[in-house]
């Protein structure tokens, strides 16, 4: 089964994520901030991450950064889900490592197809 971690700070955006990856069969973890993701990647890797942009104590770019840096065998896919929809901000960050990007709101079908062209569905 695919595992992904959401990383969100609303709690909102997090259960909406999770009630449609749970329904694509997808195993879900929460981070609720980037510094919160690492540690859980360090202790499990899943499989792709869910990511926002904006966040407190460490914002999705930097938490891109810091796992960069990491030496990982598999490192997950990187789907960044944000209301920043700048060419500058897309292009930043598939620069930084993200393989997909996701604009908020966002649906299943919309979230479906990210998936499967990162290949994890």
């Amino acid at each position: 089964m695919t595992n992904c971690l959401v990383v969100d700070d609303s709690k909102v955006i997090r259960k909406v994520a999770r009630h449609i990856l749970e329904s694509l069969d997808i195993k879900v973890t929460e981070a609720c901030d980037g510094r919160d993701a690492l540690t859980q990647c360090e202790a499990s890797l899943p499989d792709v991450v869910l990511l926002d942009w904006n966040m407190p104590v460490m914002s999705g770019m930097e938490f891109l950064q810091e796992l960069s840096k990491t030496q990982m065998v598999n490192r997950p896919k990187v789907i960044f889900c944000t209301t920043e929809n700048g060419l500058g901000h897309i292009k930043a960050a598939v620069e930084a490592g993200a393989d997909e990007y996701v604009m908020k709101p966002f649906d299943r079908d919309t979230l479906e197809s990210k998936l499967q062209i990162v290949g994890v569905i």
